[in-house]
C-alpha cells in the first residue's frame, strides 16, 4: 500500500487538541519533542573567531583528518531531511502524531547541524574541499547511499513494524548512533588534545546532545514494536549485526591513510569500541521491551535515561563489559 494515498488534503483520522493528557508521563516522543524544544540553539550564535587561528597551526595531516570527520557529519546531516520523509509520512498514516511531530524536530535539527558545520568549515576556508573527503569512500558510500536509503525510502510502500525496524536500526542506531557519534567523539578529541577550536567544541556539544534523542527514538521506536510483537527483536538484531561489519569498515576505510599513527592521537579502536558496547546496551534495552504492553512502552523513558547515562561515561575509557556487550550480538537469538 502506497503511503501516497493515504495522505489527502482535508482528509485526518482524528483531531487530538481536545485530548485529555492525564497526570501521566509524556508518551516518549511527546517528551522528546519538549527537551529538543528546550535545548534549542542558534549556530549564529556560536563565535568561531579563533578557529581559522587554531587551523592554521595545524599540520596538513592533522587538518586532513579534522576535515575528515567533520565533512562526513556534514554528509550525515544533509541527507536526513530528504532521506526521512517516507518515515514522517508514515507515522502520519498511522496517526501517530508524537511520533510525527517528533520526526519533523529531528529533520530540522539535522538541517541546523548541517549549517552549523558548514559555517565552521566556511570560517577556517575549506567549504570547497570538504567533498573530497567523502566521494570517494567505497564503504560510505555502500551505506548511504545503498543500506540507509533503502532502509528509509522502503517506508514509501512498506509501513509494516518490520520496515519501520529497519529504518530506525540504519539510521538512528547504526548512522547516528556509531557513525556520527563517532565522529563527534574524534572531533571532541582532536579539540581537547590541543585546547583548538572552541566553536567547534560549542557545536559538537549542541549536535551529540541533539544525535542522543534521535537515538533515543529509534530505541523506542524497535521497543514498542517488540512489545508488540516478540518476533519483531530477531529482526532488530539481524538488521544491526549486517550493518555493524559496514561501520567498522568504514572507519577503517577512514583512518587507514594516517597509517598507524594516526593525528591527535586517534585510533579505531579507541574509537568503535564504546560505540560498539553501546549498541549492546541499546538492544538489551529492546529486549526488554519483550512482554511489555505497548501503553506502559509509549510512557517509559528508559531510552532518554540510557542515552543520558552513555553520556555521563563518554569520557571513560572503553573496558571489557563494551567488548562482551558487542560479542553476545553474535549469539544466536
Amino acid at each position: 500500500m502506497s503511503l501516497i494515498g493515504d495522505i489527502e488534503p482535508s482528509h485526518h483520522l482524528r483531531f487530538g487538541g481536545g485530548t485529555c493528557t492525564e497526570r501521566r508521563p509524556d508518551p516518549v516522543p511527546r517528551q522528546l519533542f519538549r527537551d529538543g524544544n528546550a535545548a534549542f540553539w542558534n549556530p549564529d550564535d556560536i563565535d568561531l573567531t579563533n578557529d581559522e587561528a587554531d587551523f592554521a597551526t595545524l599540520s596538513p595531516g592533522e587538518r586532513r583528518l579534522t576535515c575528515l570527520f567533520v565533512a562526513n557529519l556534514i554528509s550525515i546531516g544533509e541527507s536526513a531531511p530528504q532521506d526521512l520523509q517516507p518515515f514522517v509520512t508514515a507515522m502520519a498514516t498511522e496517526n501517530r502524531r508524537d511520533d510525527e511531530t517528533y520526526l519533523t524536530q529531528l529533520v530540522f535539527e539535522e538541517a541546523q547541524h548541517t549549517q552549523a558545520l558548514r559555517m565552521w568549515s566556511d570560517a577556517i576556508g575549506m567549504s570547497d574541499s570538504l567533498p573530497w573527503f567523502t566521494e570517494s569512500r567505497n564503504v560510505r558510500r555502500r551505506i548511504f547511499l545503498e543500506e540507509l536509503s533503502w532502509s528509509l525510502y522502503a517506508l514509501t510502500d512498506d509501513h509494516s513494524p518490520a520496515a519501520q525496524i529497519r529504518a530506525a536500526v540504519t539510521h538512528n542506531h547504526i548512522v547516528e548512533g556509531c557513525l556520527a557519534l563517532t565522529c563527534y567523539t574524534a572531533a571532541a578529541q582532536i579539540c581537547r588534545s590541543r585546547g583548538i577550536f572552541p566553536g567547534l567544541v560549542r557545536i559538537v556539544e549542541h549536535i551529540a546532545a541533539d544525535e542522543r534523542r534521535h537515538i533515543a527514538w529509534g530505541t523506542f521506536t524497535c521497543r514498542r514494536h517488540v512489545a508488540a510483537d516478540d518476533a519483531n527483536r530477531a529482526i532488530v538484531i539481524q538488521r544491526t549485526q549486517e550493518l555493524l561489519p559496514l561501520v567498522t569498515e568504514m572507519i577503517g576505510e577512514m583512518l587507514a591513510p594516517f597509517g598507524p599513527g594516526a593525528p591527535f592521537g586517534i585510533s579505531k579502536q579507541a574509537l568503535l569500541g564504546p560505540a560498539l558496547g553501546n549498541v549492546g546496551r541499546r538492544l538489551d534495552l529492546v529486549a526488554r521491551a519483550r512482554g511489555c504492553r505497548t501503553d506502559e512502552v509509549d510512557r517509559d523513558h528508559a531510552p532518554m535515561h540510557l542515552e543520558r547515562e552513555i553520556e555521563r561515561e563518554r569520557s571513560s575509557p572503553c573496558g571489557e563489559d563494551d567488548h562482551r556487550a558487542v560479542v553476545a550480538l553474535k549469539r544466536p537469538v
